[in-house]
């Protein structure tokens, strides 16, 4: 049992510490490479191609690729890609606060989400009320955010929605598909990059990295966008194993909670290294992350 329970945690840190980091080398990488359709593309290239290598050298076990399991797994690697590339396309509109901000609801749709889809309990009235304050301080923060914009809050609507249906439905493929950790990540990566080309083209990020490669000729190659892109990738790997890891161990809401929490340290760096963004202690920051810790 206190194997079990060491063993949870640390799942449960490694995943918290994946993306806390995460969001904020994301920020940076689309700021020095400014192609969220490809960097995401680029993310699960190098993590189905590292867990197939790694399995190739015998260091770890992954399931094999079945068409069959494939095709069962699709609309979880749809919803993900979806919550993914929603996330990057608010990065590159939006300050990391504000994806913050909006990533802190998530725990109050998914509490009710996994009631009413997953029959799960539902959560004690003083969890509820504190998942409601934090949704007041989502408020306030909209109403006190001086770099408000259209553009930035669509794509943070359309986060809100694809990643709180992600959370609850891949618990549910998890929970009853029968895959190793490996196995949901190379599934979950492999799939998504066949499915990326879609949205590149649709979205027209194709014609823009075409004409960014003409007009710089010999010069197109970045040092810094490079090292960016691929910490984005390594973090990518690392957050796909915690991640699937975590969602084995935990509950949908037990999971997302987690991945608000660990924004304290997304905010101490964001405040130190980027200059739009809120005061470490501001008013809405305060508000959406205190019922969290309060109550969890």
């Amino acid at each position: 049992m206190a194997k079990q329970y060491y063993a949870t945690s640390s799942l449960v840190v490694g995943y918290a510490l994946c993306s806390s980091l995460l969001s904020i080398i994301n920020k940076y990488a689309v700021t020095k490479f400014s192609y969220p359709g490809l960097l995401t593309a680029l993310q699960y290239f190098t993590s189905a191609a590292g867990v197939w290598i790694l399995g190739k050298l015998g260091l770890l076990s992954h399931d094999p690729f079945k068409l069959e399991t494939a095709k069962k797994f699709a609309p979880a690697a749809l919803v993900f890609y979806l919550a993914i590339f929603t996330n990057t396309n608010l990065l590159c509109h939006a300050n990391v606060d504000t994806f913050i901000v909006f990533r802190s609801l998530t725990p109050l749709l998914v509490a009710i989400a996994d009631t009413t889809f997953r029959k799960q309990p539902c959560p004690s009235k003083f969890t509820f009320l504190s998942l409601v304050v934090i949704l007041g301080g989502a408020v306030g923060y909209v109403m006190t955010d001086s770099a408000f914009s259209l553009t930035a809050y669509s794509w943070a609507l359309a986060y809100l929605v694809t990643i709180t249906t992600e959370m609850v439905y891949i618990k549910h493929i998890v929970t009853n598909l029968g895959l190793n950790t490996w196995g949901f990540v190379l599934y979950n990566n492999l799939l998504s990059l066949m499915m990326a080309p879609i949205f590149w083209f649709v979205t027209g990020e194709h014609k823009l990295v075409f004409a960014a490669i003409e007009s710089r000729g010999d010069g197109w190659f970045q040092l810094d966008a490079f090292v960016a892109v691929a910490l984005s990738c390594v973090f990518g790997l690392l957050i796909s194993f915690f991640g699937f890891a975590a969602r084995k161990a935990v509950s949908a809401t037990a999971f997302t909670v987690t991945g608000v929490v660990n924004k304290f340290l997304t905010v101490a760096i964001n405040v130190m290294i980027w200059d739009k963004h809120l005061h470490l202690l501001s008013s809405p920051v305060r508000e959406l992350l205190a019922p969290i810790v309060l109550v969890y």
